[in-house]
């Protein structure tokens, strides 16, 4: 019977492919995602014109302290996370700027606790961490805990300059600075800071190559 099925809503499928254009899905999904960018626009501390969210986030978290540029395109299955309050207590005033024309790909993470400061024209590949925080200060006390209950505890900010490219599975982790023009190369670790026009690669990233 499921067989059966499968036949059918194939061969629908493939009658309404011959009634319709190609793109029709990607116009379909392009026209959810204004729709989805459009309820979601005014919870937002600012959002740029022309900027678009794409239907639909995995996850969104105090919105009232991200702020978006212009011209910044968010695929879909991003978390945007910024955190004043976990398990009840205050624990900071988070920030999170993201500058104008930036593309952030799919399934990408960024969540603040104190802030994130990102320039204008980040090109990001897909599940690219950005982070300042971390669950806990690893302290022995809080490695009896369960990592969910551990508070966040921050190293310091992130700032990312502009134009800056983030490979696939970049992580950059908390009290970090990557500097205008950088680019970082795919499934590195940004634990210390990336100089302005330089290539860094690796776990964790060091600079590979400067750009003269």
């Amino acid at each position: 019977m499921k067989t059966i099925f499968k036949y059918i809503f194939e061969t629908i499928g493939y009658i309404i492919s011959w009634m319709t254009p190609n793109d029709l899905p990607e116009l379909w999904r392009a026209n959810i995602s204004h729709i989805y960018t459009g309820f979601l626009h005014r919870h937002f501390g600012s959002f740029g014109h022309n900027s678009l969210i794409a239907y639909k986030a995995n996850k969104l978290k105090g919105l009232e302290y991200i702020n978006i540029g212009c011209n910044t395109q968010i695929s879909k299955g991003v978390l945007l996370t910024a955190w004043k309050e976990y398990n009840g207590e205050n624990i900071g005033n988070p920030e999170i700027i993201i500058g104008d024309n930036c593309t952030i790909r799919d399934f990408c993470h960024i969540t603040a606790i104190n802030s994130i400061r990102i320039g204008n024209n980040l090109l990001t590949g897909t599940n690219v961490l950005i982070t300042d925080n971390s669950h806990g200060a690893n302290s022995r006390e809080e490695m009896n805990l369960n990592p969910s209950l551990r508070k966040p505890y921050s190293k310091g900010p992130v700032v990312i300059g502009d134009n800056v490219w983030l490979g696939n599975n970049v992580c950059v982790m908390p009290g970090v600075s990557i500097g205008d023009g950088a680019v970082v190369g795919a499934n590195s670790i940004v634990t210390h800071d990336v100089p302005s026009y330089s290539i860094a690669a690796g776990i964790p990233a060091k600079e590979i190559k400067q750009i003269k």
